[in-house]
């Protein structure tokens, strides 16, 4: 029996057969301490079936063969003895499905790994249009969910396909779909967490994020600003993640077309990962 495993992993956006454990691969991974160099990973454990991908890759067109590269990394592990096999190199997130994250973990510099608990759906979308001039609650109501009752200005890190800081005023379940039906902005999938805002993250002043705060409040049109884009995954503590401590409900997000699901944090979070860098 073929102990092989498949792996995606974000933000970087490859997947690799495996043939050590998730542990084993990130410590693998690991380019040492964190207290001297970044290296955060999320581990998105994929299925497999008698060591074959068992969900279907997205269409990308014919310029590779994203199925037969990842049969051919897994047979590498299977039969040759390989620790870990490459199966594709890049732009990995947006040709595997959300639905087939089975695990996923957050993998810190040196290399510990925290596991998150089973993903959730938080709603499925019905097809439909997005009009760049709707309203927040016009987007809740497209969706089939109640707005809420006040609108917060909320700041998102996303993970994939790119890194960005973001405030909006709609929910995850919004973004998630207005993020993946935007016209001319359009994201296959996305993924990203909730945050709470640290000045001391120095990633950006505190004079313009309050600009943008004030501005996406008063304007209910502007649903989204942009205030940070590219590395920034790196410099969020994991505690700043709104979740963390299960005081609020979130997590890891991630959603398409199709619908928004969430990973939550585990009730009680080890000591020696919190310790970890």
């Amino acid at each position: 029996m073929s102990n092989a495993k498949l792996v995606l992993s974000l933000p970087q956006g490859f997947i690799t057969a495996i043939g050590v454990d998730v542990s084993g691969y990130a410590a693998h991974l690991s380019p040492g301490s964190g207290k001297y160099f970044q290296g955060r990973t999320i581990f998105a454990e994929l299925p497999l079936k008698e060591a074959e991908p068992a969900f279907e890759f997205l269409d990308e067109g014919s310029w590779r063969d994203a199925a037969a590269d990842t049969r051919a990394a897994l047979t590498a592990v299977t039969k040759s003895g390989k620790k870990t096999k490459t199966a594709l190199s890049n732009n990995a997130f947006s040709v595997t499905p959300v639905s087939a994250w089975e695990k996923v973990y957050l993998g810190k510099t040196g290399g510990e790994l925290l596991q998150l608990e089973e993903g959730v759906s938080i709603a499925k979308f019905a097809p439909g249009q997005c009009d760049e001039g709707m309203t927040p609650d016009e987007i809740a109501k497209a969706i089939g969910v109640k707005p809420p009752a006040k609108r917060e200005a909320r700041l998102f890190m996303v993970l994939a396909p790119i890194e960005f800081l973001v405030l909006t005023s709609l929910t995850p379940a919004e973004y998630v779909w207005y993020a993946t039906h935007r016209p001319g902005k359009k994201f296959r999938q996305v993924t990203f967490t909730e945050l709470r805002w640290d000045p001391s993250l120095h990633l950006a002043a505190s004079s313009v994020y309050e600009q943008n705060r004030t501005e996406i409040l008063q304007n209910s049109s502007k649903k989204t600003k942009t205030l940070v884009i590219g590395d920034v995954f790196n410099r969020v503590r994991f505690p700043s993640w709104i979740g963390y401590d299960r005081e609020a409900e979130g997590g890891l997000y991630a959603g398409d077309v199709n619908g928004a699901r969430l990973w939550r944090f585990p009730s009680t979070i080890p000591r020696a990962w919190e310790r970890a860098y």
